[in-house]
């Protein structure tokens, strides 16, 4: 059950090439109970992944790895307009929106091809396109790393919030996710199309799950790249939210800043649109650089550690700080 020196340049997306002192995965909760009594559990620390779409690597880990790798889906309660369906934290999170979609579960859609497992879903609050997780989650299903025991917290304990759970503040390092519930709709779907360029994609198309959920891939496809060809984490920054006095100083000289309303004083900027702005978009550094396609994301040239990563992200973060005053903060966590 337990390996030695793995690896770990297949288990994140930015193909870093650092090994784990231990490494562990399971496909049960009894092949959990089972690891929590051994002894390389109990010594070491611990740190759970999924599909490794949110981790940097700068150094080997000392620890132990626990990878979930239990797939189960389960369809719990349904009624004529919506389905609860339990998901083990292993599946990965794009086979379920496909699972989803092709049995005409909505709601999920537009987060069609986001990397990583389930069990991130929660943890990350992931979201994109006008919907995030905690749109659908119902309750998480949580393991305690210290006493064994399995607890279920339900959306509102939680504590979502943009890329943010308690699991990645209280719970952290304390708790492993083990299932995610949803609730899905069945029919009359309620589709959300506003964001970004949604409409003009889709064009004549008929909206229905099946093509909003194309049209998400082929725009997402076109901005970012494929982790098995060019290693990356997707987005790499938050997009910062600044007050409406602040927006309505930086649109005086900078017009064109895109912008998201989130309340009457609140704002969502374009992570992206900072970084091209500051002439990153397609620039490389050492091993690492800014996508040409997308400035929000950072890809490895190489097979290193990722310091050159870290390295370019405070550049980037630095001139973003001197030209708008606004402060970056990313959404991949440094190991």
């Amino acid at each position: 059950m337990i390996k030695e020196n793995i690896s770990l340049k297949n288990f994140n997306t930015f193909n870093i090439d650092v090994q784990s002192r231990f490494f562990a995965e399971f496909c049960s909760i009894e092949e959990l109970i089972s690891l929590s009594k051994t002894d390389t559990f109990i010594n070491n620390k611990k740190l759970i992944i999924g599909g490794g779409s949110n981790l940097l690597f700068t150094k080997d880990y000392s620890g132990l790895i626990i990878k979930p790798s239990n797939k189960e889906i389960v369809h719990k309660k349904e009624t004529k307009n919506s389905i609860c369906i339990k998901v083990g934290a292993g599946v990965v999170w794009d086979d379920f929106v496909n699972y989803c979609v092709e049995k005409e579960f909505g709601g999920i859609e537009n987060l069609s091809l986001i990397p990583g497992n389930i069990g991130a879903s929660a943890v990350q609050n992931i979201g994109a396109y006008g919907i995030e997780a905690k749109n659908i989650i119902k309750n998480v299903y949580a393991f305690n790393i210290e006493t064994s025991e399995q607890i279920i917290i339900n959306n509102k304990d939680c504590k979502f919030n943009y890329r943010e759970s308690v699991f990645k503040n209280k719970y952290e390092n304390k708790y492993i996710i083990t299932n995610v519930e949803y609730i899905l709709s069945k029919n009359n779907h309620i589709y959300n199309l506003n964001y970004g360029a949604i409409k003009e994609h889709l064009g004549k198309l008929e909206v229905n799950l099946k093509n909003i959920r194309n049209t998400i891939i082929s725009i997402r496809k076109s901005k970012l790249p494929d982790p098995k060809l060019i290693g990356n984490a997707g987005s790499f920054f938050k997009n910062p939210y600044i007050s409406k006095e602040r927006l309505l100083n930086l649109q005086e000289k900078y017009p064109n800043i895109i912008n998201y309303k989130i309340d009457k004083n609140t704002y969502k900027i374009a992570a992206g649109w900072l970084i091209e702005e500051c002439g990153w978009k397609g620039k490389r550094y050492k091993d690492a650089g800014v996508y040409e396609n997308q400035a929000l994301v950072l890809i490895n040239y190489g097979n290193n550690s990722g310091k050159n990563i870290v390295e370019l992200s405070s550049k980037i973060t630095l001139s973003v700080k001197e030209k708008f005053g606004i402060s970056l903060n990313s959404e991949v966590k440094y190991i």
